[in-house]
């Protein structure tokens, strides 16, 4: 496994504020692979006031990357602390590789004269770097976010209170809002809700591993094996003791959807001679059927 060192020498040799917007995604690799590194430094037996001393006199590399390994920790914990209110589709790696920055920034920035632990001076700032991320990824406005967030908070408030679902007037009363800029609200807080077809819906049994949400999306193009089963014994059911003239009218007429002159044309009949024979198979269908009911029950 590399170590920070290791992946910001080969990665990112000359990482500053500057260069961050091009060296994202060589960030997100730091993140996965990187770890406290193993190898002892020069600057282990020191106390860490010499080493900032040390750092912000000369500004050195391998200082910045041991103050990096050594405060890694904080960056996988808040991390982890923001990711566990996030959706699914949200990877704790691209959370972990903004909160880099904004422990280099802190490192950068730290000032001993502040007489201030650096632990409690970094905290905010890696936690500002993952937030602003975030709002850099969510394509909806804050100001949307925003309405969207207070109108579902209501909405829980009065759910708890109630121990019902919220109607959308009890929703209005509470933000003292009329119906029209109620429904302004409600169609911006639907823009804001959207759901990633590869996000996770639930974890498959056994070997089967993660279920994701296009896994179970109902194909509409697609027949149900059940239902054309059902057909085709059905219509063997019903022309089951039919002349051959008599299951060609059946079967024209109900599963291809010709029409009563058609079928005439086909068979060589006329109209009226169809529509004759078509009201006798029903009147013979009906009365075989009248005592199978329930087998011609559709089955769900």
């Amino acid at each position: 496994m590399m170590s920070v060192a290791q992946v910001t020498e080969q990665t990112m040799p000359s990482m500053n504020v500057s260069s961050r917007p091009g060296s994202r995604r060589m960030s997100r690799y730091s993140a996965r692979h990187a770890e406290a590194s193993r190898k002892p430094s020069r600057y282990d037996g020191m106390e860490m006031h010499e080493v900032w001393t040390e750092y912000q006199r000369t500004h050195n590399e391998d200082i910045r990357n041991f103050l990096m390994e050594k405060f890694l920790h904080l960056v996988r914990y808040t991390a982890e602390r923001v990711h566990a209110r996030l959706p699914d589709e949200v990877d704790v790696e691209d959370l972990m590789s903004a909160g880099l920055f904004g422990l280099m920034d802190a490192i950068d920035a730290f000032d001993l004269e502040r007489k201030v632990k650096f632990e409690t001076y970094c905290a905010p700032r890696i936690r500002g770097a993952i937030l602003d991320e975030l709002r850099s990824m969510d394509w909806v406005p804050r100001l949307v976010r925003t309405r969207s967030n207070r109108v579902e908070q209501v909405r829980q408030s009065i759910e708890k209170a109630t121990g019902r679902s919220a109607t959308d007037s009890e929703v209005a009363s509470a933000l003292n809002v009329n119906g029209e800029e109620f429904d302004k609200l409600k169609r911006d807080s639907v823009a804001a809700m959207t759901r990633s077809l590869t996000q996770k819906c639930f974890s498959g049994e056994g070997s089967g591993g993660e279920v994701r949400e296009i896994d179970i999306i109902k194909d509409e193009a697609q027949s149900n094996p059940i239902s054309e089963l059902q057909r085709r014994d059905l219509k063997d059911l019903i022309t089951k003791g039919l002349s051959r003239a008599e299951r060609l009218i059946v079967i024209l007429y109900y599963y291809e959807g010709m029409t009563m002159k058609e079928i005439g044309a086909t068979l060589d009949l006329s109209e009226s001679r169809v529509s004759q024979m078509h009201s006798s198979i029903l009147a013979r269908l009906k009365s075989q059927m009248q005592h199978r009911e329930r087998e011609l029950e559709p089955v769900e």
